[in-house]
Parts: structure tokens; C-alpha cells; sequence
């Protein structure tokens, strides 16, 4: 047992160079068998900002109305959002779309709508060029709809084979959420996960003097961008511990929130990122023959971040795997330290 843990300790120390990473924390189980570990500047049951994999909460809050026979993944989002927001919101090749966009294509990005965050403005800079770049800003959901409605759509909703990655999807389902329950996403957050599973280090960031999550990191300079973090929301403001993460990611994929048969539904795979794909509100990470001939790397279901955080599960071998490098310039560095945490855990 010492052995293991020293080792998984070990992938975390190589991983601190002072260059492109500063610190990191990870949690793991597989089976009976569970780990905490961080290193460098991270501190023991440190906060840290779970960027994108907050969307794994914005889907397990939609899922959970699911089961309540609040909605359905195949609805019009016209049922819940006002024409006002709808109106030119996805115009393709001169056509409007944005009445036929469902919940299930905002899920699964196929709806083509463009992501206000990465996608080029009128200067041909994305948000993303302009937080990295020092100016933090803060929008509200208002404002990132009408910076999305400025960028054009790639392709129409359901599109075969398309898939877009666009946090736009997620702003939607937050005003969703927020139509059906008549609460906040914040709220939402608190009442149907993070208190039923006694996540007491979890929170919608929303207030820009809190200092209480680790500062982010872009390439080797520290990233204070706290009025961007209270803006992002149901697409990527949440700040967690590892050890949250992992009671959170286990509850996700083992029906405590919602029923376990939903997995299944929600595993359609297209093309987002090489070597991810996008499935209903989750990612598929799965190396191709080429880099991993033996198939000795299980494919991974769950959601990262840009900022080096993530939230898997391995359903071949059991392995929970949550954690991040807080560094946003190198997100490949975040799924070579899990793929290595689950190789020691698998030759244990």
C-alpha cells in the first residue's frame, strides 16, 4: 500500500518543473483503494478553480430534472427561453435556426452555435485572447449571448457528425435551469449537489475579492483574472478541492444523482478535440491505436478544464480520477498526469 502510494506521490513531484507547472493536486479511487495527493505550491485540501468541468454539474442538475419529469433532452429551448434572447441567435448560411435548437444539442455541442468565449470578435480577438492577455472583464449572461450572436454559426443543429464546442451551450442551459426551478444556478448548485453530497469546500465563485481558490497560471506567470471567474457560471465558475471532486464525480457515474441508466444514453460520440470527443454533457477521452497499440490507457468518461482540471472515470478499470496542474497554457499536461496516476493504480 506504501509502495503505491509513494509511487502516484511521485508522478505528481515530476510533473512541479517551476516552468510550466507550480503545483498540483489529485484525488483517486479504484475500488477500495483511495488517494489524496498534491505537490508544489498546493497545499493539502487546497481550493482550486474546476473551470470547464464545472459543465459536469450544469449536466447533472439538467439530468436531474430529467428524472423529475421537469424536461426532456429532445424540448425546444424555445419553451424556456424568450424570443427576445432566441431572435438571431443562430443564423446559418442566411437561415434562421435558433427555434429548432433542443437541450440535448446543447448538451452534446451540436447545436453549431459559435462559443462566445473562443470564438473571434469584430478585432479578431476571442475573450480568451483577452483574458490571457491581462484585461479581465466581467459579462453577464445578457452579454455573452449578444457577443455570441456576433460571431457566426458553424453548421446547422443536429448536424451529422458535427459537433462544436461552445460554452454558449451551457449559458443557455443555465437560463433553462433557471426558468424551470424559478432559483438560481447558484442555487440549483447547492440544493441538488453540493449539500445532499456534503461538498463543504464547493461554490459558485461569485464574488472577485474572494482569494480563496489558487491563483491560475498562464505558461509561467500567475493569472488574476477574478472578474472573468464570477462571470463564466454554469460554463466553468466553479471552485473545488479534490477531495470534493472525487465524492462528486463517483456520485455522477453511480446514480446517486440522478439514474445510473443515463450513462449509457448519454455516450454519443462526435470529433471536439483530438483525441476527445463530445458526448450529451460529457467528454470521451480515448488514445487511437497509434498511441497506444497494447490498449494498455482505458478510455476515460467525464469533463476537463481550461485550466488544467478534470474530472474522469475509467469504467473498464474502476479508476476515479480527479484533479488539476492550474496552468491554462498546457492542457495536455492534466490527462498525461491522470493517464500515469491510472497506470500506477492499475499495476497495484
Amino acid at each position: 500500500m506504501a509502495n503505491k502510494e509513494e509511487s502516484l506521490q511521485k508522478v505528481l513531484d515530476k510533473r512541479v518543473d517551476g516552468r510550466k507547472v507550480f503545483g498540483t493536486s489529485f484525488a483517486v479511487k479504484k475500488d477500495g483503494f483511495v488517494w489524496y495527493g498534491n505537490s508544489g505550491n498546493f497545499s493539502p485540501n487546497q481550493s482550486y478553480f474546476i473551470a470547464s468541468t464545472t459543465k459536469l454539474f450544469t449536466t447533472a442538475i439538467i439530468l436531474k430534472l430529467k428524472a423529475d419529469d421537469k424536461l426532456n433532452l429532445d424540448d425546444k429551448i424555445s419553451k424556456y427561453i424568450d424570443d427576445s434572447i432566441l431572435t438571431g441567435l443562430h443564423v446559418y448560411k442566411g437561415k434562421e435556426y435558433s427555434e429548432r435548437i433542443t437541450i440535448k444539442h446543447l448538451l452534446a455541442h451540436t447545436s453549431g452555435l459559435p462559443d462566445y468565449f473562443q470564438g473571434k470578435g469584430a478585432n479578431g480577438k476571442s475573450l480568451e485572447d483577452e483574458l490571457v492577455n491581462g484585461n479581465d472583464q466581467s459579462w453577464n449572461f445578457e452579454q455573452a449571448i449578444e457577443r455570441a450572436k456576433k460571431i457566426p454559426s458553424h453548421f446547422a443543429p443536429g448536424t451529422k457528425n458535427k459537433a462544436l464546442y461552445s460554452d454558449t451551450n451551457f449559458q443557455l442551459l443555465s437560463r433553462i435551469i433557471a426558468t424551470i426551478t424559478d432559483k438560481s444556478y447558484s442555487q440549483n448548485c447547492n440544493d441538488l449537489i453540493i449539500n445532499p453530497l456534503e461538498l463543504t469546500r464547493s461554490y459558485l465563485y461569485q464574488d472577485s475579492a474572494d482569494t480563496t481558490p489558487k491563483t491560475l497560471y498562464y505558461k509561467s506567470n500567475e493569472l488574476h483574472i477574478p472578474k472573468a471567474m464570477t462571470s463564466f457560471g454554469p460554463d466553468g465558475g466553479l471552485v473545488s478541492t479534490s477531495e470534493d471532486m472525487l465524492v462528486f464525480i463517483e456520485a455522477f457515474f453511480t446514480g446517486k444523482m440522478f439514474p445510473s441508466s443515463y450513462i449509457d444514453e448519454l455516450q454519443e460520440w462526435n470529433k471536439i478535440f483530438f483525441p476527445m470527443r463530445s458526448g450529451i454533457g460529457i467528454h470521451l477521452l480515448k488514445l487511437p491505436w497509434i498511441f497506444n497499440p497494447t490498449g494498455a490507457v482505458p478510455y476515460f468518461i467525464g469533463h476537463s478544464g481550461l485550466s488544467g482540471a478534470l474530472a474522469y472515470y475509467s469504467p473498464k478499470e474502476n479508476i476515479f480520477v480527479v484533479g488539476t496542474v492550474n496552468q491554462i497554457a498546457y492542457p495536455d499536461i492534466s490527462f498525461k498526469t491522470m493517464i500515469k496516476l491510472s497506470q500506477v493504480l492499475k499495476k497495484n
